[in-house]
Order: C-alpha cells, then structure tokens, then sequence
C-alpha cells in the first residue's frame, strides 16, 4: 500500500512526543479482508502502568485531487480500520493524522466539522514546518 509522503514527518513527530511506534505499517486481517493502517504506537509513562496505544492514518490533503475527493478516502478508510481495531484489539484509539493548514480551512467548514463530529473522527494535527507540534482532538490524556 503507498504511503502518504508525510508519513515519515509524522512518525518523527510521535518520537519526539515521547511514544514508540510499535507498527509501521500496523497490518490487519479481518473477516478476510487484508488493511493497513499507517502506524501504531504507544505510550508507555510507568513501569506499572500499561500506557496509551493509538494507530494513526496519515493524510496529507496535498495530492492534488480535491479536498472533499480525499475527505471522502479518508472518511472510509478511517471507518473501516476503526471496524477491524474493534475486533482485532479494541483498547487501540484510532487517530486520523492531517496537517494544520488543511485543520484550519477545510476542516473548518460546516460541512466537514459535522461529517467528523456525526462520524466520531479522532484527529492528530500535525505541522509540516515543526516537528513537535502535534495535537491531539481528542487530547491524549496520559495517566
């Protein structure tokens, strides 16, 4: 499967927060369906504590397709990794990665927050021009 060109920004980004990728790419097979989701991590803070693990989808919204066109790829793409996470290790909070020019236009509108809001969307938004501007909608909270 191809990786967006953003992937290897993102995973230095997770790095430099503190987690441990754990997949790269997270490879899964349910109901004989292969998929691969970009990356998994997680975050562990204490020897004691089992930590925080996430899988992240990556997209860029660069290709020069139009937004809603890669909206609608991603939109399905994250619905149906969330389906196989639920099945296949349903502590694992799925994450879809978008740069921070793309979250504050195209994700501004009516249109898109109500697509993400009515479809339950976890976004991690990244910065392409800083590495350790990540932030998480909703917040990671680390325990």
């Amino acid at each position: 499967m191809a990786r967006d060109f953003l992937h290897p920004f993102v995973k230095a980004a997770l790095i430099h927060e503190g987690w441990v990728i754990t997949h790269d790419p997270y490879e899964l097979k349910v109901g004989g369906v292969d998929m691969e989701i970009d990356l998994g991590a997680e975050c562990i803070i204490a020897a004691e504590q089992q930590g925080q693990k996430v899988a992240i989808e990556v997209k860029s919204f660069l290709t020069g397709t139009s937004a809603i066109s890669e909206f609608h790829r991603a939109l399905g793409q994250f619905i149906n990794y969330r389906l196989a996470l639920r099945a296949e290790e349903p502590d694992r909070v799925l994450y879809l990665a978008i740069p921070l020019k793309t979250f504050n236009t195209f994700f501004q509108l009516d249109f898109t927050k109500s697509a993400v809001d009515e479809s339950n969307i976890n976004l991690l938004i990244y910065n392409p021009n800083n590495q350790g501007e990540l932030r998480w909608i909703p917040e990671i909270i680390l325990k």
